[in-house]
């Protein structure tokens, strides 16, 4: 017997807050579609708009617990990547906590490994090379904390769409609505193959939001666009510039946080 969903959480960062499907008055976004399939369901988000893994364990985590959700969305990780404070280990043993303590808590978790953003958002070479190489680790570890604690798990790289222009917003950095109807679409789906019950759909039929021309991708990229790629380049930039050199001088690449069967990450729950 699938089993009813009476209150549904969502944590992460902007991607969840809803940030590239405006609506009047604020973002709409995966969440409330999503929240849409489960009618009668308590719905609480707390992501916030730049949230890192460690912020969601310390900052969202905290404030869901108590209430012992039945279903569980988690997304987040991109912001990681992109700094230059990129730490495998401690990713790992932050996003293990966070899994470890919702599936304690009686939740179905799903959560998504990442697609290869470099071809949505357009960045010189060694940008590019350092950034895929992040997201690569970042997969890694979020494989093995699906393994390990038996979640479901939207790998956004094989989602349908992912890489469709329409399927991003004027930023190429957050989905637009149809984005995020597909991504709130998929997380129904996993919910329902972990033996939840979806008593409604969500639809792909884009209606609501704003619409958005070419005057706004013009204005995003003078005025944010490019301080975005100025900020987040100096962070990549020491990593990127490291790849450069290895590569000219026939080095292999800068090693990488290996996960192996043995880490104990028990701690994490201290």
């Amino acid at each position: 017997m699938a089993k009813t969903v009476r209150s549904l959480v969502v944590l992460g960062d902007s991607t969840t807050v809803g940030v590239g499907d405006p609506v009047p008055g604020g973002w709409r976004g995966v969440g409330p579609l999503l929240a849409a399939a489960f009618a009668d369901a308590r719905y609480l988000n707390v992501s916030s708009t730049g949230a890192r893994v460690a912020s969601v364990r310390h900052e969202q985590l905290p404030k869901v617990l108590p209430s012992r959700p039945d279903a569980a969305v988690l997304l987040v990780g991109m912001n990681d990547t992109l700094r230059s404070d990129f730490d495998g280990r401690r990713l790992h043993v932050d996003l293990d906590a966070i899994v470890g303590a919702l599936v304690a808590a009686g939740s179905a978790v799903v959560t998504v490994r990442f697609h290869d953003h470099s071809r949505v958002f357009r960045l010189p070479g060694a940008l590019r090379r350092a950034l895929r190489a992040r997201i690569g680790e970042l997969n890694e570890i979020i494989d093995a904390v699906v393994r390990r604690h038996g979640i479901g798990c939207v790998d956004l790289d094989l989602m349908a769409g992912a890489y469709a222009e329409e399927t991003w917003a004027v930023d190429r950095l957050h989905p637009s609505e149809l984005g995020h109807r597909r991504l709130a679409a998929a997380f129904a789906a996993r919910l329902a193959e972990m033996g939840c019950e979806v008593p409604g759909e969500v639809s792909l039929v884009c209606t609501g939001g704003l619409r958005v021309t070419p005057l706004h991708h013009a204005g995003w990229l003078v005025f944010k666009g490019i301080p975005w790629l100025w900020r987040r380049g100096r962070d990549l930039l020491p990593y990127a510039a490291t790849i450069m050199y290895r590569s000219w001088a026939g080095h292999p690449e800068p090693p990488r946080y290996v996960i192996r069967p043995s880490d104990d990450l028990d701690h994490a729950f201290e």
